[in-house]
């Protein structure tokens, strides 16, 4: 059965703008590309874009990785289906975009409004379009929201009945089609100049066919590319229900209306490695603590050099490697391993060949506990109020990253920020105390990166009017140790809560989540829990060394290790925290 979603099948805003109507006449063949109207040539086209940011949101910390993926997805397929006759080049803006406005000031209209809303913000302060051109001029923005509330990890948005599934879930197989989400575009022929948005639920999360939705958006309509009557499976039509863009095509017919010309004798794809590969899942819903494998096709003849696989279980967790193939013949399967809980899973391909082409492949499944049964997500704010008790409210997340001046709040060391990001020096003792003082009850989550061969990482936390500390990694003998500091007044050298073992890795992104209750402590680090610790806020204190000027504040430490921060925020799970001002610090 396929779905159909109307805000994806006619996602473009239309080719009337501001007044202007453009009507379309059949034209002779150019020996030059056009777009569909041939005002405009498109022998090169350069898309510029955007990861776009509302300033109430936190950037995702692998938001490059994703968008670079897309990239050199539509960039391939570009040159595939036009053989160098038409060039498309990607130009990624360096920074997240970080709007002006709120996620609810975005979303005050309809779909078309946030469209307008943010592509105008981008484009004026973008300058776009402007100054000498070398090529067609095509803005895209990639939205970091949809344009409704909607968790687009977990395929569900919000109703008084508690969440609903919301996508496109075709015989076990997910593809971006949510009716929150939606994605527009335009062709502007006065300007000479194409924009494209893809919502959240287009590009985020990797749904098989979600690249075909960058094309069809980012490049197909805003070159003045129509739906083809009747619908197929081109990029231009129901691609994205298909599978992913290597399997779509743009039509014959299309192309030559912009003006390309057939080659004499079609391509042989048999051995082109972005045409023919592919990874399906097996089972396609599997159920906890059952084996997860992709099922995979090859080039002919092809030969593996190297081949990696990583799983992501959490949108701002960690990738986690899952296999590395050695060098050899292509492998029939690829195994995932297994899930011990129902959960959204995200997957990439790394692969290099041995005659030296290279791919990726980026998907998305669900385990769950029964087929027909979702994984839920940790409560919205926008969540009925019968679910809001239930687990901490990410809506109503403080954070902490965006309260930190690193010159005003730097206790030790010489702490910088870049891209929005905060990163501690090597050396011993570092602290950077953040102006907050946390509720009663607690969870928080740090995305951190080791620059160094790890050594500890450093929480600082308070429960009740107790201070402590959260180490992880500290890197003491044989292996490292990770513990809370302290407990009854012993360090990680010898209390209850002491685990040995790796946790923390140079060069590998980390999620921490601290649960703080008024009776127990809980670590996890990338899902897996490594403290649960059951007792009374008396129980805990915090040494001198580890010491700040507030004493109701949380902090960040480093122990002979560079650490970078991308994410560090609070969901209260009782009792209200309190931003701090020098005044409120006394």
């Amino acid at each position: 059965m396929r779905w159909v979603r109307a805000s994806w099948l006619f996602p473009h805003i239309g080719f009337v703008l501001a007044g202007l109507t453009i009507a379309f006449a059949a034209r002779p063949a150019w020996s030059e590309l056009k777009t569909w109207d041939g005002q405009h040539d498109v022998d090169r086209i350069e898309v510029t874009v955007a990861y776009f940011l509302p300033r109430d949101r936190t950037a995702l910390p692998d938001w490059r990785e994703r968008v670079d993926y897309f990239c050199r997805r539509i960039e391939k397929f570009h040159q595939r289906e036009f053989q160098g006759q038409s060039t498309l080049t990607t130009k990624v803006h360096p920074e997240p975009f970080r709007s002006t406005r709120t996620t609810p000031q975005l979303r005050a209209g309809d779909g078309n409004f946030i469209f307008f809303q943010t592509l105008r913000e981008v484009d004026r302060t973008l300058k776009f379009g402007q100054g000498e051109r070398t090529a067609f001029p095509i803005l895209l923005v990639l939205s970091d929201v949809n344009w409704r509330p909607l968790d687009d990890f977990y395929r569900v948005k919000p109703t008084e009945n508690g969440y609903a599934f919301e996508g496109i879930f075709d015989q076990g197989r997910h593809h971006p089609g949510a009716e929150s989400g939606g994605a527009r575009a335009t062709y502007l022929a006065d300007r000479g100049v194409g924009w494209g948005l893809v919502s959240a639920d287009g590009w985020r999360v990797p749904y098989a066919g979600s690249d075909c939705v960058v094309y069809h958006e980012g490049v197909g309509h805003t070159i003045g590319l129509p739906h083809p009557e009747p619908g197929n499976d081109s990029v231009m039509s129901f691609g994205q229900y298909r599978g992913w863009i290597s399997q779509s095509w743009l039509d014959d017919e299309q192309k030559r209306r912009l003006g390309w010309t057939p080659p004499k004798a079609p391509a042989d794809r048999k051995r082109d490695l972005f045409s023919v590969f592919q990874a399906w899942l097996d089972p396609l819903v599997p159920e906890p603590g059952q084996d997860v494998a992709l099922r995979c096709e090859w080039p002919q003849g092809a030969e593996i050099r190297s081949c990696r696989v990583r799983v992501q279980t959490d949108v701002f967790g960690p990738w986690l490697d899952v296999a590395n193939v050695a060098a050899g013949p292509t492998p029939a399967t690829l195994r995932l391993g297994r899930f011990d809980r129902p959960t959204p899973v995200s997957f990439r391909v790394d692969v290099e060949l041995a005659d030296g082409q290279t791919e990726e492949l980026w998907g998305y499944f669900q385990v769950r506990a029964q087929p027909d049964m979702l994984p839920l997500p940790v409560v919205h704010a926008e969540s009925p109020p019968a679910l809001r008790d239930h687990a901490p409210a990410v809506g109503d997340e403080v954070d902490l990253l965006a309260m930190i001046d690193e010159q005003r709040d730097r206790v030790a060391g010489e702490w910088r920020r870049q891209e929005g990001r905060i990163e501690s020096p090597k050396q011993y003792g570092a602290r950077l105390e953040i102006p907050y003082q946390p509720p009663e009850e607690y969870q928080l989550t740090v995305v951190a990166e080791p620059l160094d061969d790890a050594n500890g990482l450093i929480l600082g936390q308070r429960s009740g009017a107790n201070r402590f500390l959260v180490l992880v990694n500290y890197a003491a003998g044989e292996k490292p140790l990770s513990a809370l500091e302290n407990v009854d007044g012993r360090n990680v050298g010898g209390n209850e809560t002491t685990v040995p073992g790796v946790f923390l890795k140079k060069g590998r992104i980390s999620q921490v989540v601290c649960t703080v209750r008024k009776d127990s402590v809980r670590m996890q680090v990338d899902g897996r829990e490594i403290i649960n610790w059951q007792g009374k806020p008396e129980q805990l204190s915090l040494s001198d060394y580890w010491q700040t000027p507030r004493e109701n504040a949380l902090f960040l430490g480093a122990y002979d290790c560079r650490y970078r921060f991308y994410r560090v925020t609070l969901a209260p799970l009782s009792g209200e925290g309190v931003r701090l001002t020098p005044e409120a610090g006394e």
